[in-house]
């Protein structure tokens, strides 16, 4: 079946090319310009040669109108161009400053005039306020806003987040949450989880596949512009659902240009954290951030080069605020393994409102960074360019508390390297067909190991590590005291993603028909030997030693694997006067993953027995039946340009990750996990797991790629003022969904399986406990208000804003998030808020140049504004209970009444209508809603020039402008000190809301 349908797709792309005579290419990240010449008399113009000349490198192309007098201009970078359109009989009409964007289709139409070809009309282009070419909904952050828009941490994807439709991070987030000094490494934007989220530069993607986040932050000097598409994509977008951000980066012009910059931070001219109680000053942070770039020619009219050099050095102290132990505590410890622990934990130096004694202090959290980058293209006659980009991107961050860690001397250091290479080839053949040919590269090679290598052997622990590679990560009281580990680590990664694609494109009558495809194939090696982890549900069974849960992989994991897709799409672009019509169909075929020495071990419910699949072999089976329609309308009603009304369905797949299937390796007899639920000790913790039994991951053989519904109705409008509106509902319900649960949950206090069979050829009746499978049983449901309006830039001033006001519902939120689900056999008892809900949301920025004019000290002055305000995201209240369905801190409580919302950052909530029982409780999921977000960035800057050519721009920067503490998330587990209580904001300090920061700044520009 699947080689039926590829050989169908080759034919029908094969014949394609053979009647076009073009074997053309995708350029999702270059733009394009269309439009109709007709004479005075609103007749067609046949034949006329369009002409458009970009400014910035003298490089030139044409295109001649078809029989209805349409011309398409495509792949097209980004930039200012003129425009001339020539046809005998016919005066010259020019097009001035005709500035086009990445992923767009600007829309220049001509009347020309009769008179002689030396006569000549020219007019100024305006810049189209409403999108009246395509049904895609999207927002495009243009070069200005990208450069002068205060950003904190100069991080090009937070621009993201002003899009409607888009949210601010929740706290519990993967890849959303900001890594310090680096930058978050996805979004949630319209109701679709952050891995839903398709990053490309140059049209190739730069995705981490494992985990489906951006695999960097390109440096802001980089970026030309992007483009962030998320509702009814076009069918020439594959890969993921959710949506798709483009970049375009900068390019070399045919005069030289420089810039050197520098941007200074320190704790010196911020304010102090809300939850640093113990000094009246800020935390000590340090940030320096500084580069070059340099384009010219190399070639003038034909090659030109780009190069960037980005240097980030952060010295900083992360806030504290754990539960830690009194010294009546302290010395009621009842082994020495639990002494000896609790030397590590800090001694209190505060109690709080509520008794409770607590460590408030720092820790040491640097980041270091290096990114180098360079452009170079290259024009080969009027018919061909080649563009090629590559950049290198070297860190190394320390993170003390990222992975849950409360106390002093923990987390984890890693290393990554990150390369990026695209390469881009278009060649036109005649007017109206084009040809641009891509092939790109990323990679990644990181390590990631524990700060504290301590030898649990030294501690008197027996879980089975006797090496000095770190202890296991000891969860208390829900997490309000957690040290030791990280879990996860030592471990590391080397991935590398191939990418080729082709699209047809040409202009037939009225129809702007596109053709092609694309190959992926991610190589993904993995290695992780872990600490394991012990969760305690009180301060009283720590101090006891009596811990109810633990788990852990010996003597660890380790996999080679490959996982391809292909896809292949045709779209129709379709003008009629006064309406387009966009329909499209896409075919994905995501391969399924294979590991190279067949490391994959599957668990068989039919019979009860560990399976290996060899190196040929299929985990799960094919998604190889993904057809996606695509359909849509752009209509305008009055016929004047100003008012588009906009419709479209779309349908979408993800690629299923790798993160899906790289657990299996961790599967005896290549290794063994093993989960232990109920009373377990520390010096006997590994006798008691082997007892009893392993604890397999395993995927279902059935395991599906996620698909999107995705639908919108909206309307533009152009009102006075070079402003534009829109107003639109969007909606999209996706299933199939990646979702982790425990086949093996006790029913009745029995297991399901309570051995490997007999029969088995892999440990036959060995004791079961959990077993983690992952299969494609989630779904999710967004409805949506989105309103928004921009200006363009006029006079100085440039405004865009958005409110969105939505509701997304799921059963889990997170792919990579592990079991949440409070019954494994109950999958709509789960079906609540979405973590990352936010039912209200306004955003806005605004930048504008100072009307002040005469001497050069009142001239050049600039100010730049970004909102930001938000709801609430949801909080899921759970116990410490890990005997009901074998996962600790997943079991919900029961509730007495309405949950009342305090607002303290004592006490969030009311507590006392939760109660712990054992057994699954009343309380829906993620019912009560945390905190809100409300930031203010500003930014002032001036401009001098000295001499001809250079400019000297002097900046401050203040984020969270009148320092509102945007608070974290309360406390979440019943019975734990923590419970409603917040001790954190949002983010940590140095980053987005967390206090204000001044930011001083120096640009030098020639």
């Amino acid at each position: 079946m699947c080689s039926k349908i590829c050989q169908r797709f080759f034919t029908i792309l094969c014949l394609h090319y053979i009647c076009s005579g073009v074997p053309t290419v995708l350029a999702q990240s270059n733009s394009s310009i269309t439009g109709r010449v007709v004479d005075a008399t609103g007749r067609a113009i046949s034949g006329a040669v369009v002409t458009v000349r970009h400014q910035a490198t003298k490089v030139e192309r044409s295109a001649a109108t078809n029989r209805e007098g349409i011309y398409e201009l495509q792949a097209l970078p980004v930039g200012s161009y003129s425009l001339q359109m020539r046809a005998i009989g016919f005066r010259l009409f020019t097009v001035q400053s005709l500035t086009t964007e990445v992923a767009r289709i600007t829309v220049q139409d001509g009347r020309l005039e009769v008179g002689e070809f030396t006569q000549q009309v020219t007019v100024e282009a305006e810049r189209a306020s409403i999108d009246a070419a395509t049904t895609s909904v999207g927002h495009v952050i243009d070069g200005r806003t990208v450069q002068e828009l205060p950003l904190n941490g100069r991080y090009f994807l937070d621009l993201a987040l002003l899009a409607p439709g888009s949210v601010t991070p929740n706290q519990s987030g993967f890849s959303v949450a900001p890594s310090r000094g680096l930058g978050a490494q996805a979004i949630n934007t319209a109701g679709n989880r952050e891995e839903a989220v398709n990053y490309m530069i140059n049209g190739i993607t730069l995705n981490d596949q494992l985990f489906s986040s951006i695999l960097f932050q390109p440096s802001i000097g980089t970026l030309s512009e992007f483009k962030i598409d998320n509702s009814t994509l076009s069918a020439e977008y594959g890969h993921s659902s959710g949506a798709i951000v483009n970049m375009a980066t900068r390019s070399g012009a045919s005069e030289f240009h420089g810039e050197l910059f520098e941007f200074l931070r320190n704790d010196a001219l911020d304010a102090r954290n809300f939850f640093t109680q113990t000094s009246s000053q800020p935390s000590p942070f340090r940030r320096n951030q500084f580069g070059v770039n340099v384009g010219g020619p190399l070639v003038r009219g034909k090659t030109f080069f780009f190069l960037s050099y980005e240097g980030v050095r952060q010295e900083q102290d992360l806030d504290l605020n754990s539960l830690v132990l009194s010294d009546a505590q302290r010395s009621a410890a009842s082994s020495t393994a639990i002494a000896k622990l609790v030397e590590l934990i800090p001694r209190a130096n505060l109690i709080d409102s509520s008794g409770t004694p607590r460590f408030v202090g720092t820790t040491e959290a640097p980041v270091r960074g290096d990114q180098w980058a360079a452009d170079i293209s290259h024009s080969l006659g009027k018919t061909d360019r080649l563009h090629g980009y590559y950049s290198f991107y070297n860190t190394t961050t320390v993170e003390p508390t990222q992975r849950g860690n409360t106390v002093p001397g923990f987390g984890h250091i890693q290393h990554p390297v990150r390369q990026f290479f695209s390469l881009n080839q278009t060649h036109t053949f005649g007017g109206n067909r084009l040809n641009e040919a891509r092939f790109g590269v990323n990679r990644l090679s990181s390590t990631t190991e524990p700060n504290a290598k301590y030898n649990p052997v030294d501690f008197g622990i027996r879980d089975g590590i006797t090496q000095a590679i770190g202890l296991p990560q000891i969860s208390v009281a829900g997490g309000a005291l957690n040290f030791g580990g990280p879990s996860p680590f030592p471990s590391g990664r080397g991935d590398t993603t191939f990418v080729a694609g082709d699209t047809a494109s040409c202009l037939c009558g009225r129809h702007s028909l596109k053709i092609g495809g694309e190959y992926r194939q991610f190589l993904n090696n993995n290695f992780r030997r872990g600490t394991g982890a012990f969760n305690f549900p009180s301060v009283a069974a720590f101090l006891a030693g009596e811990a109810n849960s633990f788990s852990l992989t010996l003597p660890g994991v380790s996999s080679a694997i490959a996982q391809g897709a292909a896809g292949f799409f045709v779209q129709d672009h379709y003008k009629l006067p006064y309406l387009t019509i966009d329909a499209g169909l896409r075919y994905d075929w995501n391969m399924t993953p294979t590991e190279r020495y067949g490391r994959f071990v599957v668990f068989d419910p039919r019979t009860a027995s560990l399976v290996r699949v060899g190196p040929t072999g299929r985990i799960y089976h094919q998604n190889n039946k993904n057809f996606q329609p695509r359909l849509g309308f752009a209509w305008d009603p009055f016929r004047n340009g100003k008012t588009s009304v906009r419709g479209a369905y779309a349908v979408f797949v993800d690629q299923p990750l790798t993160n899906v299937v790289a657990g299996t390796a961790g599967n005896p007899p290549l290794a063994t996990p093993l989960t232990y639920t109920g009373a377990i000790r520390l010096d006997n913790a590994i006798d008691l797991a082997q007892a009893a039994g392993v604890a397999p991951v395993t995927v279902d053989h059935g395991f599906s790629n996620a698909y999107l519904q995705s639908w919108n109705i909206n309307v533009q409008r152009e009102i006075p003022g070079g402003v534009a509106a829109m107003v639109g509902y969007f909606g999209s319900k996706a299933t199939h969904l990646t979702l982790l649960r425990n086949i093996n949950q006790p029913v009745n206090g029995q297991r399901p399986f309570v051995a490997i069979s007999p029969t088995s050829a892999i440990l036959p009746g060995t004791p079961l406990g959990n077993i983690s499978q992952t299969e494609s049983t989630g779904n999710s449901s967004y409805n949506a208000l989105w309103l928004s309006t921009s200006k363009r830039p006029a006079r100085g001033l440039q405004i865009k804003a958005s409110y969105t006001w939505s509701k997304s519902l799921d059963y889990n939120s997170l792919s990579s998030q592990g079991i949440v689900l409070q019954d494994s056999y109950d999958l709509r008892n789960s079906r609540g808020l979405s973590d990352f809900d936010v039912r209200h949301r306004v955003a806005a920025m605004a930048i504008y140049d100072l009307p002040f004019h005469g001497n050069p000290f009142i001239t050049g002055w600039q100010i730049a504004l970004v909102l930001q305000a938000q709801s609430g995201n949801p909080v899921n209240i759970v116990t410490g209970n890990s005997t009901v369905n074998g996962v600790a801190n997943t079991l919900r409580p029961d509730v007495a009444g309405p949950v009342a919302t305090i607002g303290s950052v004592d006490r969030w909530f009311d507590t006392a209508v939760f109660t712990a029982v054992p057994r699954f409780g009343s309380l829906g999921r993620n019912v009560v809603i945390g905190p809100g977000f409300n930031n203010s960035d500003f930014s002032i800057l001036k401009d001098t020039h000295t001499g001809d050519r250079v400019r000297i721009q002097f900046r401050a920067e203040f984020f969270d402008l009148f320092n509102h503490a945007n608070l974290g998330q309360p406390g979440n587990v019943v019975g734990s000190p923590g419970l409603g209580r917040i001790t954190n904001t949002r983010f940590p300090g140095g980053e987005s809301g967390s206090s204000r920061q001044i930011q001083l700044g120096i640009k030098v520009m020639l």
